[in-house]
Order: structure tokens, then sequence, then C-alpha cells
């Protein structure tokens, strides 16, 4: 006879040979004729069994081996006799049908009574025992249970009801679990399977432990019952009614595979043991001893397992088992399953730093250049040609004016000017020409487009150029001949545009400045500097024409932040305030507002598609916030009130803001790719080629630049604002702030702009303030990760 048993994760085929005397089995089993169990029939047989493996495990010469369907059908025909005359009116209880299946009755549920020892579920995962107190309605029952707690459960929150007992007392529930537990030896739920199946025969918990305790007591039928409930190989519910449940034997290749997935799951908990091992050693490592970010990368399963984490703390899980398993580690971790206990943890650990920018991840802005475009830059830098070169005008005579940010990458634009003999001014703005060097549709081309922008965070920049080509090609230097296009105007004493012109050029930058030396030079009014006072003074002009045309002010304070080593714990935050009424500011402002209307009204005359920007004002009435105080306070109500910038592909359309007739941007084609756009249609109308788009054309590409764009400023904004709180954070606690009123938000509470920081935050005021006034506070609380700022007045 051939047997197969599943049994320690594999499937073994075992030759019966003869069963063990019978007086052995019966010793172990039964101790008087009168069929008084002593001990349970198959926990003896598995005791045997588990010596017998023992005796015969090292290939001794006179060891036997004994199948387990031998031994287990010895017992049970010793026992089979002593079952009938102890329950002789079980067979009606236990009737079976012809093929072996349990009959109805016994899926009736015990009505609930006072007293009665039951099991229910209190949540998902928790399963507690109770004792029933009382009714509480029509169905449900008060129950105290093992932890002493009582509440009220539903019945369907039952799971079983222990046979045999009544007025259970609650006390005691503690000693009848640890009685159960100490009973539970998963071998006697094998031995019944194999019975069981033989015979095709389905049972219930206290048929199990009759079958394997010899007694369906309270507690042996209560074991039976955690046998089978968490049994997840042998045996499965066939049939369930309120709390009572039948259940089959699963065939044996079922129980293999349940074997195989059991195993599997062992090895795949015994991984995230070993994890979470390192996680935990990791957090405890001081910051510069932690492991680098490489090193969890490293190996396959640990990688795995920390890309989760990473998924999970950035909302971007690739699928349900990424995120199944972020959430396994967390809870193996004593974490919620929340993604800022996954970044919190990722921290902790030195995976990420402490101010990383997630923002970055979650939306995948790319933040370095392939080695494939690196090497097609390379290839532009050193193999270009200037088809331009002979028609280039030639402006290194002029005195040219870089001005920007100290820490400005790259340049784009620089400024010339000078006073005609009539008295007129003319200006140059001069903007570099990467069109010079990159053409549409090439690989350059499709990156640039795909960013549609360069990136300036405090902590870095993410040039939209890859870095060689933006730094040593495109950019404008100080004191090297550049190329360029030009565009000069010719002013009329009103500031209005006389003449203009638009040519591919070279020039030679003379400074390069900084809004605050330019400022500084514009004060002193030196006169080896006359260009630059010749320039403001244009710049003034130009201010003064476009509010008579309806221009709408919205300067106001404008925050820088630098972080040198952001992935350092507390690092070093330079922070900057500038007003954009500041006179270099101004200047350079009106200057790239100029170019933009020289641009637009030159693509206008000659029919070229451009990006022509625009934004409808017309139902905007300055004079009704004449009382407010210039600068922030009335920019603030005004760009409130502001609709957004509409485009049109094929002619201009009136910039009711800036007070122009027309507006195209220009001046920034390195960071911009709608600049680079104009650029490529003005640069092949200039050479007398075909235009490279159409109308429709532009149209399709600026959808999906200007949304990417808009990406790129919610991250430079949100980048900015953390950056500002984290500097609150470290500030002295008593340290105060002046704060301008912009305007109530709800009875008191006020929106301000904290003038030292220029940031824009809310807290309550006291009676008597109005809109515009300057008040003092204090900074209770900032926490840059959660953005909260609580802020209060000094009175």
């Amino acid at each position: 006879m051939m047997t197969i048993r599943a049994a320690n994760g594999c499937s073994s085929v075992l030759r019966s040979p003869p069963p063990p005397p019978l007086r052995a089995l019966r010793r172990l089993c039964f101790c008087s004729r009168a069929g008084t169990p002593r001990a349970s029939s198959l926990a003896a047989a598995a005791a045997a069994l588990r010596c017998e493996r023992t005796s015969s495990g090292h290939g001794g010469g006179g060891a036997r081996r004994y199948c387990v369907h031998s031994l287990v059908e010895s017992v049970i025909e010793e026992i089979r006799e002593s079952r009938r005359r102890r329950h002789t009116c079980s067979a009606s209880r236990m009737a079976l049908t012809s093929s072996g299946e349990l009959l109805e009755d016994k899926l009736v549920n015990r009505a609930l009574q006072k007293g009665l020892l039951l099991e229910f579920k209190k949540d998902s995962e928790k399963v507690l025992l109770a004792v029933t107190q009382r009714p509480d309605g029509k169905k449900n029952w008060m129950v105290s249970d093992q932890n002493g707690v009582t509440s009220s459960i539903k019945p369907q929150q039952i799971t079983f009801i222990v046979p045999g007992v009544e007025n259970f007392d609650q006390k005691e529930i503690s000693d009848f679990l640890q009685r159960a537990e100490d009973n539970l030896d998963p071998t006697l739920l094998e031995f019944a399977w194999v019975e069981l199946l033989e015979k095709n025969k389905s049972v219930t918990a206290e048929e199990l432990a009759e079958m394997i305790f010899g007694s369906s007591e309270p507690l042996e039928s209560y074991c039976a019952h955690l046998f089978l409930s968490k049994d997840e190989i042998y045996f499965t519910v066939l049939e369930a009614k309120g709390s009572r449940r039948i259940y089959g034997p699963r065939p044996a290749a079922q129980v293999e595979e349940q074997m195989r997935r059991k195993l599997a799951r062992e090895a795949a908990e015994k991984e995230i043991e070993e994890f979470v091992q390192l996680l935990t050693s990791a957090k405890l490592m001081p910051f510069p001893a932690k492991p680098r970010k490489s090193s969890w990368l490293t190996e396959e399963k640990i990688r795995k397992k920390i890309e989760s984490l990473e998924c999970y703390a950035i909302d971007a899980c690739k699928n349900d088992e990424q995120r199944k398993l972020a959430g396994v580690i967390l809870k193996a971790m004593g974490l919620t399953k929340t993604a800022s206990s996954a970044m919190n943890l990722l921290v902790d650990i030195g995976y990420f730093p402490v101010h990383v920018n997630l923002d970055l991840l979650k939306l995948n802005i790319p933040t370095v250049h392939s080695d494939e475009l690196i090497s097609a830059a390379e290839i532009l830098l050193s193999q270009s040609v200037d088809i331009d070169e002979t028609e280039r005008k030639d402006l290194t005579d002029l005195k040219v004016y870089a001005i920007d940010v100290d820490e400005a990458d790259e340049l784009d634009d620089a400024l010339s000017a000078t006073r005609l003999l009539d008295g007129r001014i003319k200006v140059w703005i001069h903007v570099a020409d990467p069109a010079r060097f990159v053409r549409p549709g090439s690989i350059v081309d499709r990156e640039a487009m795909k960013r549609g922008t360069s990136i300036f965070l405090p902590t870095a920049t993410y040039p939209m150029f890859p870095e060689k080509l933006a730094m040593e090609g495109m950019s404008l230097k100080q004191g090297e001949v550049c190329n360029a296009v030009s565009v000069s105007v010719v002013l009329h004493s009103d500031g209005s545009i006389a003449e203009f012109a638009v040519d591919n050029s070279i020039i030679k930058p003379t400074y390069m400045l900084t809004y605050e030396s330019a400022s500084e030079l514009i004060h002193l009014n030196l006169e080896e500097e006359i260009e630059l006072k010749i320039l403001s003074e244009a710049a003034a002009l130009r201010l003064r024409w476009r509010r008579q045309q309806g221009a709408i002010d919205t300067a106001t304070l404008e925050t820088r932040i630098k972080v040198p080593d952001p992935d350092e714990p507390e690092p070093e935050i330079k922070l900057y305030v500038e007003d954009q009424a500041d006179p270099a500011m101004r200047l350079v402002s009106e200057m790239m507002i100029l170019c933009g209307e020289v641009i637009a009204s030159y693509g206008s005359q000659n029919n070229i598609p451009l990006p022509y920007r625009g934004q409808p004002q017309s139902n905007i009435d300055v004079s009704a916030f004449s009382h407010l105080p210039e600068g922030p306070v009335r920019s603030s109500a005004l760009v409130r009130i502001m609709r957004a910038a509409e485009f049109d592909f094929g002619k201009p359309i009136r910039h009711g803001i800036l007070g122009i007739p027309g507006y195209v941007q220009f001046t920034s084609p390195i960071r911009r790719y709608m600049d680079l756009l104009a650029h490529y249609q003005l640069k092949a109308f200039l050479q007398g080629e075909s235009l490279p788009f159409s109308a429709g054309q532009l149209e399709g590409i600026a959808s999906t630049v200007n949304m990417n764009a808009r990406l790129a400023k919610k991250i430079c904004n949100t980048s900015l604002r953390y950056w500002i709180l984290e500097f609150l954070r470290r500030q002295p606690k008593e340290k105060k702030y002046h704060a301008l009123i912009l305007r109530f938000i709800k009875d008191r509470i006020a929106a301000l702009l904290l003038v030292e920081v220029g940031l824009q935050a809310s807290a309550w005021v006291s009676l008597g303030k109005d809109i515009g006034d300057e008040i003092v506070v204090r900074v209770e609380e900032s926490h840059p990760r959660d953005d909260f700022l609580s802020l209060k007045e000094v009175i």
C-alpha cells in the first residue's frame, strides 16, 4: 500500500511495512477496557511517530520505519469501538451522506445566554475570548473579554461558542487560554488530515477534538477550533452558518501547494526581519556613519525593499505588491502606514537627506542629463559651425552691462545705451544665441522641450541644456566676444518706440554686475559710467509711458535663498530680500519688457508666427486701489484680481498689465524653451529660410511646455517657502519681525507680508489695525516639512 504525506514543506512517498504491535499503541492510548481516555489517541501516535522518525532518521541497522497511514489506522481501529460505546447517540447527530458529507444539523448555532464562553472578532486582525453577560438590544450582547473589557458585540462578530460551558467565570479566561495553547501540537492536525482525506469525511471542531484528543470537552473542543481556524494547510471551510463551521480535508496536491506557499511566506518574513534589523541598526548610527544611499541599492533583495519605501513616501507605488511590501516593512518597524512615516524612516537611516525635496521625486523632475545628451552637446561645442558668421553685426565697440543675481550660472542678456545727436536715447538689448548651436528636432532640442525650463532652487540649479553647452557655448561671458541676437530701439522723448531693428551680432560684455552693485553705480552717478545712467533714464521713460497706457505696477518684495550644502542636517541658509522697485531691478525689467514689445512688433510686421503673450485687464479700475499704500500692499490687492495670461500664435494681443500692444518672451532662451521657440522663428526669418513652425505647431508645443513650466514654478515656490520656514525655525524665539497687513481674511485674521524674509503668512491682529499698517510679530512655531507657521502679534 502506498500513501503520500505532505509535511515539513515537502512531499514524500513512504512504503508501508507491517503495522507496529497493537499492544504498544493500546498501552499509549487507553488505560481501561471501559474506554476512558488517558491520553489522546492521535497525540500518542504523534509521539510514537516522532520517536520512530528519530530512530530511523540516521539509517541505523535495526531501525524500522512505519508510514503515517499504517500508524494512524492501527490507532483508529482500536478506539473506534470505544467511541461507539461512549457516544451511542452520536450516530444520529453525526449522520453522513453517501458521499461522507455531514448533514445540515451540524450547522445549528447554539442560542446565546448568560455565562457562555465564546470567541469573537474585535477587529480584522484581533480575536478575543469573552463571557456573555446580558443582551444589548434585540440582537447584540454585552460580553467581558480576556482583558477585562466589557463591550457590546454583534452576532456576526462571534467566531466560536465553546460547547459544554455554562456560567463561565471571566477571571478564568486567561488560564483557559494558556492551557489551550499548551495543547496545540500541529502534528496532530496532520494525522487527522491523513485519516479524513482517505475516508473523504468532513468534520466540525467538536468531532476533531474527539478524534485527536479522545474527548470533546470544552478545552479540547476549543483547541480543535484553534487548529482549524488558524490552519492554512490541511483543511478548508466547506459550509458556514453563524459561528458554526464544517471543515473538509484539502487534496494532497493542494496541501503540497499550500506548504510551498507557506515556506515562501516564511522565507519572505525572514527577509523582512533581516531588513528591519538593518533599518534599526542604521537608525541608531550617528549621521556621518550612516550607510550611503548607494549601499542600499547594491543587493537586489534590499534594493527592492528600499525602493518600495521610497515609492510609498512619494505616493508613487508602481503596483499593489510594492505598496503592500512597504506597508509590511512599516508595520514591522512599529510605524503607521503613511507616506510621512516612510519618508521619516528613510531620513532616519540616511537614505534621504534631512531636507529632501520630495516634490522633485514625486513629479519625476529630471535632475541630470543622460550620457548620450552630454556627448551630443560636446559634439555641438566642438564641431558646430556658425552659419550667421558673415552676417553678424559687429557691436564689440559698445559698452555692455550684464546685470543679474550674483549666483547666476549662465547669462542670457546684456544691455547697452547711447544718446543720439538729436538727444534721443538708443538702447540695445543683447540676447544670447543658443539657436546658433541647437536645431529644432535635434536630440538636444527635444530634451530642452521636454524640460521646458531651467529650475532654480535654493539647493541646486537643474539647467534646460547640458551645463557645459550652456556655460561654455551659449552664455554671455565678460571680456569675451560672444554671439548674440541684438534688439536696438530708439525712443521718443515720451518713452514710446520711434524705431527698432533685430540683428544677429557679436558683442563683448564689459561688466558683469549684481543688482546691488548696479544700483550703487546708478546712485553714484559716475561720469565714466554715463551709459548706465542713460539706461536708467530710458527705463524711467518707459515706465512712465507704460503707466500712461494703463500698465499696472505690481512691484513687491522678492526673496532669494541659497543653501550651499543641502545634504547636511543643518546647512547654512543665505537669505536675500530684494525690492522689485530697486533702480537696477527696474532698469532690467523695463528693458526686458521693451525687448518683448519690439519682438512682437517685428513678428507682426513680417507675419511671423510667434508665442505672442497677452493679459486682458480692461475691467481693472486702478483708482479703486489708490487708498492703499503703493508697493507690496497695493500690488498684492491688484494681483489677486488679475486674469491669467493668454497666448496667440498668429498675431500680437494686448498685454494690459504691462500696458503694451503686444509681447513675446525673448530674453531667456538658455533658461526658457518658449523664448527659444521665438529665437528659432526669428533666426530662420533673418536667414531667409522657411520658418520651422507654423502657428498651429507652436500652439501644440506650447501646451506641453507651459504645463512643464507651471510644474517647475510650483516646485520653485514650494522649495523657497520650505527654506524660509526652516530659516525662521532656527531663529531665536524672542526675535521680532515687521509685517505689513495685506488684507483681512476673516474677522481679525489678516494676511501679512513679513518684511525681513519676504514671506506671506497669516495671524490674528489687534483692533484698530487696518490694511497697509505695519505691525510687529513673533514666530511661535515653524515646521517646514508640514508647511506650518504660527505668528503672534507683539502688542
